[in-house]
């Protein structure tokens, strides 16, 4: 069973970075490329989005969220973009050993937490 994950985990992880060369890719239809810079910014961004300590909401965007996004970006990007962008993502992780990391990714996160704290302000007043 712990295989199974660690292998899901692997290819989770791998897939996102699979997004990341698909968004550069000319070849990838605008939807799609939308739909994979949200979820490259999501998945790679250096701070986690819904941070863990939050009673289950902070786990749901790691184990439900992100993998379902990933999952319909993948879905929507062109078979012979996925395989050139999977051959690129296999080389990246084999040769950096791990996930890059995306300066957008703050910025999103930072610009979502900032925009919810705002209006949770505003509610409040």
């Amino acid at each position: 069973m712990m295989q199974k994950l660690k292998k899901w985990a692997r290819m989770l992880k791998r897939d996102g970075v699979t997004l990341w060369f698909a968004c550069k890719d000319p070849r990838t239809p605008w939807m799609a490329k939308a739909l994979a810079a949200l979820v490259v910014a999501y998945a790679l961004s250096p701070i986690d989005p819904i941070p863990d300590f939050i009673p289950i909401l902070g786990l749901l965007d790691e184990l439900i969220v992100l993998p379902g996004l990933i999952w319909l970006a993948i879905r929507l990007i062109p078979e012979t973009v996925l395989e050139a962008s999977r051959a690129r993502a296999d080389a990246w992780m084999f040769e950096k050993g791990s996930k890059p990391r995306t300066a957008w990714g703050l910025i999103v996160v930072v610009l979502v937490w900032g925009t919810f704290i705002a209006l949770a302000t505003l509610m409040m007043q």
